[in-house]
This record gives C-alpha cells, structure tokens and sequence, in this order.
C-alpha cells in the first residue's frame, strides 16, 4: 500500500515538473499541477476497471492520495508565495512598447506565427496596434491594445518574414518575390533576413519590421503596379 503511494507521488511530481518544461502550449486554461491531476486521475481509474488482476483498492488509495497531493500543493500555492510562480509558472511578456519579446516566446515554445494566431483570436491583427501582449500562467492570452487601435489595422498583414526565413505561402498570397522585400531591407541597412525576427506586410503599404534584439519600427512603401489586398 505504501508502495502504491510513493509510485503514485513520484508520477505525480515528475508529470508536473515535464507539464512547466512543456511551455504554455501544452497546458490549455488550466494550471500545470490541474492537469497533471487531471490526466492520472482518469489514469488510475482506469486501471483497476479494465484489469482484474489489479485489486480496485490500489485505484481508490491513489486517487485518494493524489486528492491529498493536491491538497498539499494547493497550500504551498497560496501560503508560500516563492513556490507560486515554480507550481503554476508565471505570466510571459511577449510584447512590450520595442516590439516582441524573442527570448519569452523561445521560452514557452512558441513562435511568430503562434502569436500573430493569439493576437488574431484576441482581435488585434497588426503587431504594432497593441502596445503590451502576454501569456498568463494558465496559458490564455491577453493583450493591451493602443489608443484608436482599430484604425491602425485596415488591412490583413502576412507575415513575409519569420525568424530569418521567408514565408513562401505568404509571398505567393501578396504575389510579391523576395527581391521586393531585400530591397526594403537595403534600403534599412539590413544586409541579411537572417537578421530579421520578423517581417509582416500588409495591403495598403504598411511593413512592421523587426530585427533581433532590437526595437520594431513600422515603414509606408508602395507595392509594385499599385498592388493591394
């Protein structure tokens, strides 16, 4: 019986510790140490069901004893306020007033493209029409846009550019080649896209762009042939 409770702990903690290296994607609305009960819980009720062999004793003494882990964690949670942000993690500052934060998203697993998607779900289409951006610890998204946003995003921006590399899908949607896009980043003294977080344009001329490690800046070009979209 002791034994079923230390194996259970053991599940326990290590499940919690891969669910915080996992990132923010992995953990939906809930808090890490929520899920992971979640998922043995409906684990260990299982098994006694569908096995014989295993008496349904050993299924009621783990649950029982994730309920007490649980309880245990839900304390160091609200008393201990260190321990907070390692059981539940803490809220991740994608973007703040000199453009996205590189280093929070790598940390949470996540992408340019996988923000432009949260900001899209939040409302916000242009990178440059929010002024603050972040993953809450329970994974959702939330977003503080600027003054008269809505202005600022008449035109669906593609991402052209994503971490060094082009989009091609996107290129072919705009029916604009690399070139185009080189030529703006000569003209800013950008020899490489490599250099380049990120690169969005949209339909009316507008470019957001934003090279490591440093702040975005936003450029008005015309498109060839007066192209829009």
């Amino acid at each position: 019986m002791v034994l079923v409770i230390i194996r259970t702990a053991i599940i326990f903690f290590a499940l919690l510790v891969i669910m915080r290296l996992m990132g923010k994607r992995q953990i939906g609305e809930m808090q890490p140490f929520e899920l992971v009960i979640t998922l043995l819980i409906a684990e260990l009720a299982c098994i006694p069901m569908s096995d014989a062999s295993i008496p349904l004793l050993y299924g009621i003494v783990s649950v029982i004893a994730i309920y007490v882990l649980h309880e245990i964690v839900m304390l160091f949670d609200l008393k201990i306020k260190p321990l907070k942000s390692l059981i539940s993690g803490k809220p991740s500052l994608v973007i703040n007033k000199n453009g996205i934060d590189d280093y929070q998203l790598k940390r949470n697993n996540l992408d340019v493209s996988d923000l432009m998607e949260s900001l899209r779900a939040a409302g916000y289409f242009s990178l440059d029409c929010v002024d603050y951006a972040l993953y809450e610890a329970n994974g959702t998204f939330s977003a503080l846009p600027k003054e008269d946003y809505d202005k600022m995003q008449t035109s669906l921006p593609l991402v052209i550019i994503d971490n060094g590399k082009f989009d091609k899908k996107n290129l072919a949607l705009c029916g604009l080649g690399e070139a185009f896009f080189l030529e703006i980043l000569a003209r800013e003294g950008i020899k490489s896209q490599k250099k380049v977080l990120v690169l969005t344009a949209d339909g009316t001329g507008k470019i957001y762009l934003q090279i490591k490690k440093r702040k975005f800046q936003v450029i008005r070009v015309s498109y060839p042939d007066g192209k829009t979209w």
